[in-house]
């Protein structure tokens, strides 16, 4: 048998006072703002995210594979977070620098070949200077070669969600096989955001200085908008003018990728757009914390009488501006739920709606292990269910 029951967000008080005004005759009205199409751009792949949420605010051929430039360098870098994390590698390691490394074209750090160099400069190298020699260097430090590197960089995108995704080298350099899309770089960007927060802030520094030569991040939007902290350009004549773009205002933080543009303007001013466009007609909000206790039902043949129930994340949702007040949640659970339960065992649903139309629906988990009770508490509840 499952009951239903509504779930009030903050909103509840602000709704009574709405109620009352409306009692005396005010005209208010409670109205979403509307949402017009997304800007027209001169990008050929975009998508626009809800950091907190994954709510899709906007997209441009978000699933056709492209060839990704620069931009994989944030696989790279993903790959030795990793590594650190896991303490198979340090800041303070110190990397030879090969042949291969300092050959490298394009972007550089201007490594030397034959020096030692440690990974926190490679790694500021690769992430600032978007260098492709620091990005070879660090790739056979951490796996011997770059090909065995590259093989990391697929398999965590495997394990990321990333579907339309084939890595061939950890540059970035153009090869016809090396591709991927929007949306997967966007995953990847939230990755990095959600599990390397201490890491996500060099993404925002502006300049880095090695071997004496001072480089400048290519992320023109750094300059231009303050609310940008981040992420990666990328450029090739085969991916075109490339720019992964994240930004927090007010609480809400949107995640946007433009692909195959004409130029470095044109991708920071198409960025610009997208993320002017999502903080503009969106607004996001966190509803329920992860672990908090959203009801505690009764629970039969157990060591209580009661179970805590709750979620196992965030439940996070992004709408369209002024939608907030019209938003609806409803619980529902097994109301025959018996012992013995386990912690993160489902019990029911959390349903959010807007105006009627539901936009996600959760599992409503137990928050803790509850085991049987006492023969005399079994023998007492079930007399109790048959009264029932």
């Amino acid at each position: 048998m499952i009951y239903s029951k509504k779930l009030y967000p903050v909103k509840n008080i602000f709704n009574l006072i709405i109620f009352i005004l409306a009692l005396l005759n005010f005209n208010l009205v409670a109205a979403a703002m509307p949402v017009p199409a997304p800007p027209s751009v001169a990008a050929k792949n975009y998508y626009v995210v809800d950091f907190a949420s994954g709510k899709v605010l906007a997209e441009k051929n978000p699933d056709v594979q492209v060839e990704p430039a620069s931009i994989t360098k944030m696989m790279t870098s993903y790959v030795v977070y990793k590594e650190l994390e896991a303490d198979r590698l340090a800041m303070d390691d110190i990397v030879d620098i090969s042949e291969k490394a300092w050959r490298m074209g394009g972007s550089r750090m201007y490594l030397e070949v034959n020096t030692r160099v440690s990974v926190h400069d490679l790694l500021k190298g690769l992430i600032i200077q978007s260098g492709n020699d620091a990005s070879v260097a660090l790739a056979e430090h951490v796996a011997g070669t770059e090909e065995a590197f590259v093989q990391l960089m697929n398999e965590y995108a495997a394990e990321l969600g990333m579907e339309n995704t084939n890595f061939v080298n950890s540059t970035g350099w153009p090869d016809k096989k090396h591709l991927t899309t929007a949306r997967d770089i966007a995953t990847l960007a939230a990755a990095i955001i959600a599990e390397f927060p201490e890491h996500y802030e060099w993404y925002a520094e502006k300049e880095y200085t090695y071997n004496s030569i001072k480089q400048y991040n290519r992320n023109k939007l750094l300059w231009r908008d303050d609310s940008v902290d981040g992420m990666k350009t990328g450029h090739t004549d085969s991916a075109g003018y490339c720019l992964v773009a994240s930004a927090s205002r007010s609480d809400m933080r949107v995640i946007s990728v433009a692909l195959g543009t004409d130029s470095k303007k044109a991708r920071a001013n198409v960025s610009q757009a997208l993320l002017n466009y999502g903080f503009r007609f969106y607004e996001s909000h966190t509803l329920y914390d992860a672990g908090e206790v959203l009801s505690r039902p009764r629970i039969w043949s157990g060591e209580f009488e009661t179970l805590t129930v709750g979620l196992a994340d965030n439940l996070a949702i992004a709408i369209p501006r002024g939608a907030y007040d019209n938003l609806d949640a409803i619980m529902d659970i097994d109301k025959n739920i018996e012992a013995p339960v386990s912690k993160g065992q489902q019990i029911g649903v959390v349903k959010v709606s807007l105006e009627g139309k539901e936009l996600v629906s959760v599992p409503l988990v137990a928050l803790e292990t509850v085991n049987e009770g006492s023969i005399f508490q079994q023998a007492k509840d079930y007399v109790l269910r048959l009264i029932n």
